[in-house]
């Protein structure tokens, strides 16, 4: 009998061994895409030339089924300063690349981009849990911006300015700092570091990635794709050198001052501790932080327009953008319109698995993420609001909420200025554009803004100095989905850094104003004498 017994143990620890192994993603035909990337079940999460990681290991799982999608070995703080080192060596030979040479293996990156966008933008929604066309859009804003960082490679600029001295040229000159640091969120976790990347690349700088901890397969699956392109023009791996990790990896790269500029994307308040931490060694930090971000409905706005662009902003990637409409201000004369309309639009989303072609709104990331969205639902509910609709997690697996309007607040209750990364949206109701641009204003953050109006006038006060007081002030469009030729970012605290287009380059480089004298005379500046 014991022998029997014994081996009925055995055979059930094998099966239940056997179940575990078996219940990951990555071995399931579905998800051969993840193969497809490069990516194991127990993948190596630190890169500097070499893959490697001797730190705990980190499960990924799909916030859709709440199963582990496969496990990443994270960095300890010993791979964390091998890493480090070998991103200042990649530099030296990165720098003395010139920068149309650097624009090249950019545009290489953006062509191996290509070539996996299908594989990649599908693990984007199934480890963050945005919709697949989202997803894929991700990945072709990193493309987008390897283009447009191609073009800059040719164009940086500095300056000749006219000298007072005779004989004398005044010049300004940029040169690259060094190694970037860039710590990126979950919701977007491939494109912010394409952003921060193209750029600082073609501006001869060496990049240091800490993805977030929700999201190591996408950093994992992004840095094998470009150290092929970095292997295959001889140049070191550590150019883009990535460490998977936790808080203390991020403790490290702040304190560091090796880390010439730190990009930080998240939350207002670990933003806050992270530029304290770079700016008590004098470093650069660059954040990117949250936004309380309102649309602003003119008696005179078409509403249909406003209506299709309020659904995206509202419920695209589940309410997890930090550009997400969180307030809509609506003109009394057409409030009541605005409430119906936006009710039709709701009853119509559908939620599900975001790999499926059909679903407009897939989950929240996180179990964490849901009871701060019913947490809110029930402070705005105490507070005397009405919940329109929506309000309720799904049964089932995952992480579903339903997409939530509340009406009934009054427009500075403090669950209205607290950002809640949820799709909930409060709708208020507005006397005057004068007192819209009062309330969008007078939250803390300054991201993103939008006025729906058929007055230029209107307009042109919105832009103005007396308008909103955002980083992004757009007219008839979402407050989300920013394209990547102008800068982005916002003010006051969402962090005031600026990525992407426009001069967000000057960021990633030093300035200096350099006088060459060219005569044969010393002619001092300001006319001052010295005998």
């Amino acid at each position: 009998m014991w022998p029997l017994l014994v081996r009925r143990v055995k055979i059930s620890s094998r099966l239940i061994i056997a179940r575990r192994m078996a219940s990951f993603l990555i071995d399931e035909a579905e998800y051969s895409f993840l193969k497809d990337l490069g990516l194991t079940k127990k993948n190596l999460g630190v890169y500097d030339g070499q893959w490697k990681g001797s730190g705990q290991v980190l499960t990924s799982y799909c916030p859709a089924n709440a199963r582990p999608i496969a496990e990443v070995v994270q960095a300890t703080p010993a791979d964390y300063e091998a890493t480090v080192a070998a991103s200042c060596a990649a530099w030296q030979q990165w720098a003395d690349l010139p920068a149309p040479k650097r624009g090249d293996i950019v545009r290489q990156m953006g062509d191996a981009l290509r070539r996996h966008k299908e594989p990649l933008g599908r693990l984007v929604s199934l480890e963050m849990g945005k919709i697949l066309t989202e997803g894929l859009g991700e990945v072709q804003e990193y493309i987008d911006v390897c283009d447009y960082a191609v073009g800059l490679s040719r164009t940086i600029e500095g300056k000749w300015l006219p000298s007072e001295r005779p004989g004398h040229a005044l010049l300004e000159a940029w040169n690259p700092l060094g190694v970037v640091g860039v710590i990126t969120a979950f919701n977007f976790p491939v494109a912010v570091y394409g952003w921060n990347s193209a750029i600082a690349l073609v501006c001869g700088d060496t990049l240091l990635w800490k993805t977030a901890s929700t999201t190591p397969l996408c950093g994992v699956a992004v840095t094998k794709i470009i150290s092929k392109v970095l292997e295959a023009n001889q140049l070191p791996g550590a150019v883009c050198a990535l460490t998977v990790g936790g808080p203390p990896i991020g403790d490290a790269m702040a304190g560091d001052d090796r880390v010439r500029l730190l990009s930080f994307t998240g939350s207002t308040q670990v933003g806050r501790r992270v530029a304290l931490k770079v700016q008590e060694r004098f470093g650069r930090p660059l954040l990117e932080l949250g936004g309380n971000n309102a649309i602003v409905v003119d008696k005179d706005a078409d509403l249909d327009m406003l209506v299709r662009a309020a659904l995206f902003a509202c419920v695209g990637t589940a309410g997890q953008r930090c550009t997400t409409t969180r307030r809509i201000i609506a003109h009394h004369k057409v409030y009541d319109e605005v409430l119906s309309r936006l009710k039709h639009a709701y009853s119509q989303v559908r939620l599900g698995d975001p790999l499926q072609p059909s679903t407009l709104c897939g989950p929240l990331h996180t179990e964490r993420a849901v009871e701060e969205f019913l947490e809110a639902v029930a402070e705005a509910v105490k507070s005397g609001g009405v919940i329109q609709c929506g309000g309720k997690r799904l049964a089932g697996d995952g992480y579903f909420v339903e997409p939530t309007i509340v009406t009934g607040l009054p427009h500075d209750a403090p669950v209205v200025h607290r950002e809640t990364f949820a799709p909930i949206v409060y709708l208020l109701k507005c006397d005057s554009l004068e007192q819209a641009i009062a309330w969008n204003n007078e939250v803390e953050q300054g991201l993103s803004s939008s006025l729906f109006t058929g007055s230029l006038g209107n307009v042109f006060k919105w832009l103005g100095p007396k308008g909103s007081d955002c980083g992004i002030v757009n007219v008839n469009i979402p407050t989300s989905g920013a394209e990547i030729g102008g800068a982005f970012g916002g003010e006051k605290h969402t962090g005031g850094g600026r990525e992407s287009g426009s001069d967000s380059w000057k960021q990633y480089m030093r300035r200096s104003t350099c006088t060459i004298n060219y005569s044969k005379e010393l002619p001092l500046a300001q006319g001052i004498t010295f005998q």
